[in-house]
C-alpha cells in the first residue's frame, strides 16, 4: 500500500477476539486475514479483511455489525454495505474469497454522497457506486484475487486498488472527523449506557446528535449505544470469565433476564448458549 504512490509492504494485523463475528464450534470462521490502512487513510479505513475458503458444506457466518458502511468485492459480488441494524448473515459455500472493506463511520456519507439512512439496512450493487467508478474497481480487485486469492501479494494488489480510489475522498470533512471520534469514545467508555451522556462528551444537544448519526450513520444514538453493549457483551462471552449474572452487572443491565432478552433478540440465541458454543482454552 502507499500513502505517496509508493510501494510500501502490506502488514497484517494480528488484533484482538473480534467482537462482531459471531462464532462459534458450531459456526467456524474461514481463515481471515486482516490488514490495517496506509497512514494517510486511517480517517477513511478502519481495516482490511480477507477470508478464503474452500468448504465441503455451505457455513452460514453471522455478525453483529459495527455502526459503519462496508465494501466488498468476492469472487460471486461486488457490493457496498449499509449499516445494518440486526444479525447480518452470508452463507458460504464451495471455494471463495472475500476483499472488504471496513470503512469509519465518516466514510459512509462521503462515498454515497447522500445521508448514509438512505441505505440502512440495505446493500448496492458496487457496478451503480459512480462516486468510486466501483465497476472499474470491482475488475482491479477481482484481477488482484482471481489467480492466487491466499497469496499476501494478493492481498496488496487488492488493497492498493481500493486505496488508489479512497484517497479521492481525502480530507475527511469536520462533521465526519466528530463522528469518527463518538464512535471511538463510545467504544472505550463501556460504562455509558444512555443518549444524554453520548451528547455531552461530543458537546452536542442530543437532537443534535440525532441528526449527526442519521446523517453520517444511518443509526440513532440509542442504537449506538445498545450495539456497543452487545459489542462488549460478544467479547465477554468468548473470553468466557464471567458468570452470566455477572456480565450482565458489567454491562449496566438491570437483572440477567433483560440482558437474555436484548442478546436473544438481535441474535436469536441466549447468552448461555452462545457461551456453551465457545471453545475452551482447555480442550
Amino acid at each position: 500500500m502507499a500513502g505517496d504512490g509508493g510501494a510500501q509492504p502490506v502488514v497484517e494485523l494480528v488484533g484482538p477476539v473480534d467482537r462482531a463475528h459471531l462464532t462459534g464450534l458450531s459456526r467456524p470462521s474461514p481463515p481471515l486475514h486482516r490488514y490495517a490502512p496506509s497512514p494517510d487513510l486511517v480517517d477513511l479505513v478502519e481495516r482490511y479483511w480477507i477470508p478464503v475458503w474452500s468448504l465441503a458444506a455451505p457455513s452460514t457466518q453471522r455478525t453483529l455489525q459495527h455502526p459503519v458502511c462496508l465494501l466488498v468485492v468476492s469472487n460471486d459480488y461486488a457490493r457496498f454495505y449499509g449499516p445494518t441494524r440486526g444479525l447480518s448473515s452470508v452463507t458460504l459455500s464451495g471455494d471463495g474469497y472475500a476483499a472488504g472493506v471496513m470503512l469509519t463511520p465518516a466514510a459512509g456519507r462521503l462515498l454515497l454522497d447522500r445521508p448514509v439512512a438512505s441505505v440502512t439496512d440495505v446493500h448496492l450493487d458496487l457496478d451503480t457506486l459512480t462516486t468510486l467508478d466501483g465497476a472499474a474497481l470491482s475488475g482491479e480487485v477481482r484481477a488482484a484475487m482471481d489467480p492466487t486469492p491466499s497469496a499476501p501479494e494478493s492481498h496488496a494488489a487488492a488493497i492498493a486498488a481500493y486505496e488508489r480510489r479512497l484517497r479521492a475522498f481525502l480530507p475527511v470533512d469536520e462533521q465526519g472527523l466528530l463522528v469518527n471520534h463518538l464512535v471511538a469514545w463510545l467504544r472505550e467508555h463501556p460504562e455509558v449506557t444512555r443518549v444524554d451522556e453520548v451528547a455531552e462528551a461530543v458537546g452536542l444537544g442530543e437532537r443534535a446528535l440525532h441528526r449527526l448519526t442519521t446523517d453520517r450513520l444511518g443509526l440513532s444514538p440509542k442504537w449506538l449505544v445498545q450495539r456497543r453493549r452487545l459489542h462488549d457483551a460478544v467479547l465477554a462471552l468468548k473470553a468466557g470469565t464471567r458468570s452470566l449474572a455477572g456480565l450482565a452487572a458489567e454491562l449496566g443491565y438491570t437483572d440477567q433476564a433483560h440482558f437474555t432478552r436484548d442478546f436473544r433478540t438481535v441474535t436469536g440465541t441466549t447468552p448461555g448458549a452462545y457461551l456453551a458454543d465457545q471453545p475452551r482454552a482447555d480442550a
